[in-house]
């Protein structure tokens, strides 16, 4: 499986600067959907700075007008004319010089904030840490927290490029798919339960109004009964 150079640098770029499609941006990135989602609404990756896949040799500009055209189709790594040596992960932490080691924390909540993906024992590998300081510093109780800032490892010196890129896609590949949502059905003891309709009521006529009485023409009545007496 191909990976682009630091994917979510990447997927930055191609969110800043293309009407590419959330989809099109996970696949070529090897992301979720979800997550490129989180980065154009400004709740993933930041800090990181875009990084054009252009001018680093991993697509054509031909390509990438093909893609914003077609929205179904997939973005294809161009060919590359240097070949990398296969990273060889290395047993063990590894060994950070002296006038390196302050820098540490700041590296490790770079990794804790912009790849949660990764183990423990990863980051320690990364930048020669032990898992108690990477424990302090993710709950925020390491003796210098106030005074922390993330920082890039491969920035630092702390690591390459390459052992970065390794350890990400390692830990992409372990790290399970999550679930798919979709609208689910309804449960069978909910479809099959018999409607109760009410039953129908029968018709009965409006009561009539009876008519109001007239007094004058009662007492003119009872007047004429009593002189015909």
């Amino acid at each position: 499986m191909t990976m682009p150079l630091m994917p979510k640098a990447t997927a930055v770029w191609l969110v800043e600067n293309t009407s590419l499609s959330f989809e099109q941006i996970a696949d070529f990135c090897k992301l979720h959907a979800l997550e490129v989602k989180g980065i154009a609404d400004g709740e993933v990756a930041q800090g990181i700075k875009g990084l054009d896949p252009i001018t680093t040799n991993q697509i054509t500009r031909e390509e990438l007008d093909l893609a914003q055209k077609d929205p179904s189709h997939r973005l294809q790594f161009a060919e590359t004319k240097v070949s990398l040596p296969e990273a060889k992960p290395k047993k063990g932490p590894r060994y950070t010089p002296v006038s390196k080691r302050q820098d540490r924390p700041n590296a490790i909540l770079w990794l804790v904030r912009n790849h949660a993906e990764l183990k423990d024992s990863q980051v320690m590998r990364l930048v020669g840490t032990t898992k108690s300081t990477i424990q302090s510093v993710r709950e925020r109780t390491h003796w210098n927290s106030q005074n922390l800032q993330p920082m890039d490892p491969v920035t630092l010196g702390l690591c390459s490029q390459i052992d970065l890129d390794h350890e990400v896609q390692r830990a992409a590949k372990e790290k399970p798919a999550p679930p798919e949502e979709h609208a689910t059905l309804l449960p069978a003891s909910e479809t099959t339960v018999a409607r109760i309709e009410p039953e129908p009521q029968p018709y009965r006529e409006a009561p009539k109004k009876e008519a109001p009485i007239d007094v004058e023409s009662v007492f003119a009545k009872l007047g004429g009964s009593k002189k015909s007496e």
